[in-house]
């Protein structure tokens, strides 16, 4: 009996992992906890502050602003998924999640980051119309329409990632449950077990290549025709707001995209980079853009810069 025992032990789920934090740096982790935390709340002021200014006043109910939304609630659910759990790490108030806790925590991470490119790529079409078809503007983004495009955004995300968790959690993990990072990640998760990952791996490639690939091609090919629509024109039919967006825009896009290409590529096909570097990375990924979104559009509208005054 023991002996039959033994294998099913070996191979079930750990009920728990423990976080480790950044590697190396232990005795560092409340000094690094102080600009994380800081980063954290301006993060969640920023863009709560973004969030009440746009429902509160009717006149920036309009489908730019409406995406902004659901820009801001993203950098507030993905920032909620990762940051309390990072804080008790670093602080050593409890560095242990249980296995479902951890799935819970890689699906919403991935969920709202896949979410978050929908709408990244939404936007972009956005100014698309506003800028080359602005007469029809209004006649093509309803409210419904938009509506729409947030459902499928959700939609697709599910999808994208819902086979990602069921492939961790048909991995055995042979009791190995130290995991060096801060949260749970879907590769931190698949290198834990004791077989063959490569379905993980090549899993994770394609989700990124369908989700982030395809988005950031079409948001390049948004924004050729945009200007391609702009060079062709005498003298520009588009609003200098609209204008203006493009540019708060495609800041935004940058700051999303490049830490995350950066931190995908370096895990998956660069053994040379140190742990600690890509752990850290991926703290500031899920806090700096968050922190900063709200501010380069508060900064860059001026119609928000506004509502914010009157608001405050």
């Amino acid at each position: 009996h023991q002996v039959m025992a033994t294998p099913n032990l070996l191979r079930s789920h750990p009920m728990f992992f423990i976080l480790v934090g950044i590697p190396g740096m232990e005795k560092s982790h409340t000094w690094i906890s102080v600009p994380v935390c800081m980063m954290y709340s301006a993060a969640l002021l920023g863009n709560l502050v973004l969030l009440v200014t746009i429902v509160k006043d009717r006149s920036l109910h309009e489908p730019v602003y409406i995406f902004l939304c659901m820009l801001a609630v993203c950098n507030l659910l993905l920032s909620a998924a990762t940051m309390p759990k990072t804080f008790s790490v670093l602080w050593s108030l409890s560095t242990q999640i249980s296995f479902s806790g951890c799935l819970a925590q890689t699906f919403s991470i991935y969920f709202v980051f896949v979410a978050e490119l929908a709408i990244l790529l939404a936007m972009a079409f956005d100014r698309y119309i506003a800028i080359c078809n602005p007469l029809r503007y209004t006649a093509i983004l309803t409210r419904s329409v938009v509506g729409k495009v947030g459902v499928a955004a959700l939609i697709r995300s599910f999808c994208i990632i819902f086979p990602a968790i069921f492939l961790l959690k048909r991995l055995p993990y042979c009791g190995h449950n130290i995991m060096p990072h801060t949260y749970c990640k879907h590769i931190g998760v698949a290198c834990l077990a004791c077989s063959d990952i490569s379905i993980n791996i090549w899993y994770g490639v394609a989700a990124g290549f369908l989700s982030a690939g395809l988005d950031a091609t079409s948001i390049t090919i948004s924004y050729v025709l945009i200007f391609r629509c702009l060079w062709g024109l005498p003298s520009p039919r588009a609003s200098p707001e609209a204008l203006h967006t493009c540019g708060s825009h495609l800041c935004v896009i940058t700051m999303f995209y490049t830490p995350a290409a950066f931190s995908f590529l370096a895990q998956r096909f660069s053994q040379h980079v140190p742990r600690h570097v890509l752990i850290s990375l991926a703290n500031l990924y899920v806090v700096v853009p968050p922190m900063l979104n709200p501010i380069v559009y508060g900064v860059r509208t001026r119609q928000i810069q506004e509502h914010v005054a009157h608001l405050l």
